[in-house]
């Protein structure tokens, strides 16, 4: 399956979930890196646990920067059906 094809596939998938959890169960990194949407409600606690089980590490960041670790966790302001990408270091 090409990038495009399971990049398709992998986003229909968590955007039509009506919780992330109940998103794509096995996700494959391509290039060390995942992508993915949200829905409404779901914060950056969330995507950063999805990013270090997925990529398999703590090692991680964010393309855009939208999540980050600061004092009380990973914080930030992620906007529903927009596309998220983390990528391991």
């Amino acid at each position: 399956m090409n990038l495009v094809k399971f990049t398709l596939f992998l986003l229909s998938a968590v955007v039509s979930a009506s919780k992330p959890e109940e998103a794509c169960k096995k996700v494959t990194p391509v290039n060390n890196c995942i992508s993915f949407a949200v829905s409404g409600g779901t914060g950056c606690a969330w995507m950063c646990e999805y990013c270090a089980n997925n990529l398999g590490t703590n090692n991680y960041y964010f393309t855009d920067g939208v999540c980050s670790y600061e004092s009380g966790g990973c914080v930030g302001n992620p906007v529903a059906g927009k596309t998220y990408t983390c990528c391991s270091a």
